[in-house]
């Protein structure tokens, strides 16, 4: 039996070509798209953000399972990625695209569904999972996958993939995307009563 191709949306392929154009080489791959995908749609009325919009690839997909009651906000340091991700977008009322630093999402949370792709995932990590609602969902990509515990990058312990894997507020796990990158998906636990 030949499988056929899954379908890629046309927001994502117009995003491809504006990254290419652009030569911006650092979005996301199509697997973790299909994450992105998955963790917005299972969040129909949430609010869904993105820090490190790109060219806006990572967006589209994450817009591919956007709910009609949920929204999109998304923040770009590069003004003109920014402007270019913007335009895919342009007709979509439930996306906005920011200029600037990652912290300006911090005036939409708390989010439903976080793919933390630029500042934050590094810089403030603690504040990273702070913005997630109870049960809101975080979403980390390009990591090495390691078969190690605890996990390790060119022979150091990963002290950053460490700490969402074992905060004590996220239920957490590294997915395979290829064989040679992961993500971090986690779920925030509710607060306890």
């Amino acid at each position: 039996m030949i499988m056929a191709e899954r379908a890629v949306p046309s927001r994502v392929e117009a995003a491809e070509r504006l990254a290419a154009e652009a030569g911006f080489a650092k979005s996301c791959i199509r697997a973790v798209g299909r994450l992105l995908a998955t963790a917005a749609a299972s969040k129909p009325g949430g609010v869904v953000a993105e820090s490190g919009t790109g060219a806006g690839v990572g967006t589209a997909w994450l817009h591919s399972g956007l709910g009609a009651g949920a929204r999109l906000v998304t923040v770009e340091r590069d003004e003109g990625l920014a402007r270019r991700a913007a335009g895919v977008f342009a007709d979509d009322s439930r996306v906005g695209v920011l200029t600037g630093d990652w912290r300006l999402l911090e005036r939409h949370a708390p989010f439903d569904v976080f793919f933390c792709d630029g500042g934050g995932k590094r810089d403030d990590p603690e504040r990273v999972v702070d913005l997630l609602t109870p049960g809101g969902i975080l979403l980390l990509d390009d990591f090495t996958p390691s078969p190690e515990w605890p996990p390790r990058f060119e022979g150091e312990v990963d002290e950053l993939r460490l700490f969402y894997l074992t905060h004590p507020d996220l239920d957490a796990t590294e997915v395979l995307t290829t064989p040679t990158s992961s993500a971090v998906v986690a779920a925030r636990r509710p607060s306890p009563r």
